[in-house]
């Protein structure tokens, strides 16, 4: 299967980001594109769909660095296979878990006891008598445990 070449503006209209992002993502190695001989950059058309997990990682919390060791997994020069892709989904799905459940536990608790130790709420002198949840470490250990 040949490779389809597009230009950094049909990349940047399609995914909807900024050229100047998309060289800042070759900067940071995230996105590798091939070069003519007048030096233009050309991407493979599967990069779109790079392109489309950098900005869903980013709106998941994953910083850059995250985000360049899951996309080193992928193969260059060639498009991704599905296979390539469930690699990656597989070893990001724990992480994904864990942010779910965070942000669930956060949701649930976010109007009644947090477990801060403040003892502020009527809920707190229930749910966190004399601060016991203190005695786990500090900081909204209902929220963080």
């Amino acid at each position: 299967m040949q490779a389809s070449f597009i230009t950094i503006g049909h990349l940047a209209k399609r995914t909807g980001v900024a050229v100047s992002a998309l060289r800042f993502y070759e900067e940071k190695g995230l996105l590798h594109p091939l070069r003519t001989n007048g030096n233009q950059r050309r991407y493979l058309r599967s990069d779109i769909r790079r392109v489309s997990f950098i900005l869903i990682a980013q709106k998941l919390g994953l910083g850059l660095t995250e985000i360049e060791e899951q996309l080193a997994k992928l193969p260059e020069g060639r498009n991704p296979t599905l296979s390539d892709w469930q690699k990656i989904s597989r070893a990001m799905r724990f992480e994904i878990d864990q942010r779910i459940n965070l942000l669930t536990r956060t949701r649930n608790q976010l109007d009644q006891c947090i477990g801060c130790g403040c003892l502020s709420l009527e809920k707190c002198q229930l749910y966190n008598k004399d601060d016991r949840l203190g005695l786990k470490g500090a900081g909204p250990r209902a929220v963080l445990d």
